[in-house]
């Protein structure tokens, strides 16, 4: 049986919850497409703490060995390099680990509103990371 269109949007689209030590956050995954120029589309994982009104945007774009998907393959992929690293950004520990690298680089949000953040500058950070081992 193939599952609709509408109720994998709608999934895909639902705000998570990820606890990371004594903090919630609120997480969720968007897409924007062009269908017409493939440059202008765009894949962004957002992240609220809970109670707070601020927002961290972490905002994929493609590029040269940087491909987001595009309904081609899994949605919420990002690949990058000529290793293609890739990670979902539906999955939590992706998210766990970006939200990490975010945060040891200062780069989340201390006043309210939306912090926008190049996704490709923290999954190099990450990758790198996971190579260095423990």
């Amino acid at each position: 049986m193939v599952n609709s269109g509408a109720k994998v949007m709608k999934r895909e689209r639902r705000v998570r919850r990820l606890v990371d030590g004594d903090t919630i956050w609120f997480w969720s995954v968007r897409q924007k497409l062009d269908r017409g120029r493939y440059e202008n589309c765009l894949l962004t994982l957002s992240l609220r703490r809970e109670g707070s009104r601020s927002r961290l945007s972490i905002v994929f774009r493609p590029g040269p060995d940087r491909v987001i998907s595009n309904t081609y393959f899994e949605a919420g992929t990002v690949v990058a390099g000529p290793e293609r690293n890739w990670l979902n950004l539906y999955e939590p520990n992706a998210v766990r680990g970006l939200l990490r690298i975010a945060a040891a680089r200062g780069d989340l949000p201390t006043e309210p509103g939306t912090r926008e953040v190049d996704g490709w500058y923290l999954f190099e950070a990450l990758v790198a990371a996971q190579n260095a081992g423990p």
